[in-house]
């Protein structure tokens, strides 16, 4: 073989090998702004994280489907803050998440994907407290839940609040919760006791929204806390106070929005960077009337149309 001919097989050897490289790093890294495409030929949009929104997220996927059969959305949860680190990490689209990202996670993004992630305000949640529908309980104060779930605490069992919870035989409160990478979980605590404290160990940490109430179904003597799209005629949904002598409100959609009830956040998705394409349009169609028809449909707050647009890119 020549020098010549010799060259020029060294020569497509190297560009073979970095095209081979590029698709690689194109398949199994970070994420654009828009949608990759399946084999198929269709855009797919990766959508991951709350699990206070995954039954939301997924009715959403499916009615987008009917209308728009090239994309496909493709849901799965874990929880705000496995949504997030994906999003830092580049693997998703969209993170759906029941809490704000920090400062410290959006620098994350920023720094490792070269992105700042885009926040959108897509619903309202009221998180309803949850007790088993045999407890004679009615309602209960911020104040008393904090009493209840934080760290120096005094209330344990139901008799301190005043009522006979015939059915939990050894009167103890069985505090159920959610792991601590839940947005809700961190809601929850935040509005509760603030920054500054943390909750008592002993509570059973769920890692579902669905499965915090199932247990509180089963359980007569648990109180547990998940998003009120969860409820079912097996459990009773406790009024609340922000403290003793206030108002008791319960969660809904009325007393989301008015800010009457004092356990209501918004429910957020972000994009990493600026969205464009069909990730674009997928948001946007979120904000129609359709889409915001299937956030009251599924159980939680559809934003009133006066904020549809400046809920978008705050």
């Amino acid at each position: 073989m020549s020098s010549k001919s010799h060259f020029k097989s060294k020569t497509f050897l190297v560009i073979c090998l970095t095209l081979a490289f590029s698709i690689l790093q194109t398949g199994c890294g970070q994420k654009t702004e828009e949608a990759t495409t399946s084999p198929s030929g269709k855009a797919v949009i990766q959508n991951m994280g709350s699990d206070t929104m995954v039954n939301l997220a997924q009715a959403w996927a499916e009615e987008y489907a009917k209308i728009n059969s090239l994309v496909s959305v493709e849901v799965s949860g874990g929880g705000s803050g496995t949504g997030i680190a994906a999003l830092i990490n580049g693997t998703v689209d969209i993170a759906n998440c029941s809490r704000q990202m920090k400062a410290e996670e959006i620098a994350r993004a920023k720094k490792n994907t070269g992105q700042e992630p885009q926040q959108f305000v897509v619903g309202y949640d009221a998180l309803a407290v949850y007790i088993h529908k045999d407890n004679p309980l009615d309602q209960i104060t911020v104040e008393q839940l904090a009493d209840i779930y934080g760290e120096g605490g005094k209330l344990t069992r139901w008799s301190q609040l005043g009522i006979n919870n015939a059915a939990c035989v050894n009167d103890e409160i069985i505090r159920v919760s959610r792991q601590s990478n839940s947005g809700t979980y961190h809601y929850f605590r935040e509005a509760l006791l603030g920054k500054q404290r943390d909750f008592k160990l002993g509570s059973r940490d769920l890692h579902g929204s669905k499965d915090v109430v199932e247990l509180v179904e089963r359980t007569p003597c648990a109180i547990g806390y998940s998003g009120m799209g969860y409820a079912t005629e097996r459990v009773k949904k406790l009024k609340v106070a922000k403290k003793s002598g206030d108002p008791v409100y319960g969660p809904s959609v009325e007393t989301a929005l008015n800010g009457t009830y004092p356990i209501a956040r918004p429910l957020y998705m972000y994009s990493l960077g600026e969205p464009a394409g069909e990730v674009n349009k997928y948001l946007e169609w979120i904000y129609s009337d359709v889409g915001q028809g299937i956030v009251q449909q599924s159980g939680y707050v559809p934003l009133p149309k006066q904020e549809r647009v400046m809920a978008k890119k705050q």
